[in-house]
């Protein structure tokens, strides 16, 4: 073991000093497996003395970022301070120094990727980020290595622990969103401001990532469609369930038939996240709490499932252990030639708009119970050429407000939308219609 790797840290804090503890704990392990003695140099905080869940020698400790990346002893830059605005400028200077940078910073890459990829070959440096999604479940790897030979046709991901916490609960223990969500605040599990979880653009940014690396090519923030859990209740966790289905918040990336841009030979993606109706057969529909799963589906390869804790400082210092090995070892073979963490390859590629995708509709109204008024919501459908499945209608006396339930075949998705803002100016109808996609899987 005659070689050394240094490694400088920016940010000490909850995962910061996870990592430095992991680190402690199997130091010996990992050295042992790679031939190489690891070495902390620095590590920038915010304070000194603030409180972290592990403790780091006050010797290593500075609050000079600079400090840490420009030293000449410090190989490689690990980046865990979250954001898009100082830790950018953080990982170019790493980058343009020619040192290999390990991030954990979803939001970042998500915003930024295509930049910070470019900078690194630019500057003969690579970029590692096996923990910005999924934390401990290695799907940045397994899309990069283990899938190389594949054309990834189909991914979907359950991504976030806080949505997959709520709709668990909601499912298992009958309780109301507004309840479950104050109830992961309490834990810990969702932030005093829960948009960014709820709203689902913590989990665009991971499937904006994976589509990316997935496809070849950089898919922006703005082309994925979001839709977050808030307008999911109660009433359809039940209905969804006597009609054989669990909803999840699903990140979904697949190819759609046609041709890509302005028809050119590339391929093209349907990216999105929403509340999705999931069979209960399907695998995907058994995974709850905080516990995150993506479905892999490669055209040599076939179906596969990666399945675990998503978050928190134990599995996220897991995911970097992993790229400080890779980076270790390619500093210690003198070589950036294994396959590089992101690689544009598909020119003509695009992503296509939601209008232009098909998909099967779980659909709830609040209707006045009285005859005739399926027909007319059957008519604005029919007349969209939408067709229905089944429908669910709880029995109430003439007059009342009752939900009606309807299950939709596959249709373009602005058709229905279309067909949804008629259904809601009838008088008939007395709240905002509901829509959640319905995934086949096939």
């Amino acid at each position: 073991m005659s070689q050394q790797v240094n490694l400088g840290m920016i940010g000490g804090g909850t995962v910061g000093s996870g990592v430095y503890h992991a680190l402690s704990r199997n130091r010996a392990l990992m050295e042992s497996r790679l031939g190489i003695r690891l070495n902390w140099v620095g590590v920038a905080v915010k304070e000194i003395d603030e409180p972290r869940p592990y403790p780091i020698p006050r010797s290593l400790l500075t609050t000079d970022w600079t400090q840490v990346v420009n030293d000449p002893q410090v190989n490689i830059v690990i980046e865990l301070v979250g954001g898009t605005t100082i830790a950018k400028t953080m990982v170019l200077a790493a980058l343009k120094l020619g040192k290999p940078v390990i991030t954990a910073n979803k939001a970042l890459l998500s915003a930024h990727g295509e930049e910070l990829f470019a900078a690194a070959q630019k500057y003969g440096a690579n970029l590692y980020y096996e923990a910005s999604v999924c934390g401990g479940i290695p799907i940045i790897k397994a899309l990069r290595e283990g899938f190389v030979g594949n054309r990834i046709t189909h991914l979907y991901g359950i991504v976030n622990g806080t949505c997959n916490y709520i709709l668990s609960r909601m499912q298992h223990e009958g309780a109301e969103f507004e309840d479950v969500l104050r109830e992961a605040q309490r834990l810990g599990y969702a932030e005093a401001d829960p948009s960014l979880d709820i709203d689902g653009h913590d989990a665009r940014h991971k499937i904006g990532i994976l589509a990316s690396l997935a496809h070849g090519f950089w898919v922006r923030p703005e082309d994925i469609y979001v839709e977050g859990i808030r307008q999911v209740t109660q009433a359809d966790i039940r209905f969804a369930a006597q009609l054989g289905y669990t909803i999840k918040l699903l990140g979904i990336i697949k190819t759609v038939p046609g041709r890509g841009k302005a028809g050119e030979g590339g391929a093209r993606i349907q990216v999105a996240v929403h509340p999705t109706l999931v069979p209960h057969r399907h695998v995907l529909a058994s995974v709850n709490d905080v516990f995150n799963a993506v479905f892999v589906r490669g055209d040599v390869v076939g179906d596969t499932l990666f399945y675990g804790r998503g978050a928190g400082k134990d599995a996220t210092a897991s995911a970097v252990l992993s790229d400080i090995a890779d980076a270790a070892l390619e500093i210690k073979h003198g070589t950036r030639h294994r396959i590089p963490p992101f690689v544009p390859h598909a020119n003509g590629s695009s992503v296509v708009p939601m209008d232009h995708t098909m998909s099967r509709y779980y659909l709830r109204l609040s209707v006045v119970d009285r005859p005739g008024v399926l027909a007319r919501i059957s008519s604005i459908l029919g007349q969209a050429n939408i067709g229905i499945m089944s429908v669910i209608q709880p029995e109430a006396h003439e007059g009342q407000t009752v939900p009606l339930i309807l299950m939709i075949h596959d249709a373009p998705n602005a058709a229905m939308r279309k067909a949804l803002a008629k259904i809601g100016r009838l008088t008939v109808v007395k709240a905002p219609p509901v829509m959640f996609r319905v995934e086949t899987f096939d």
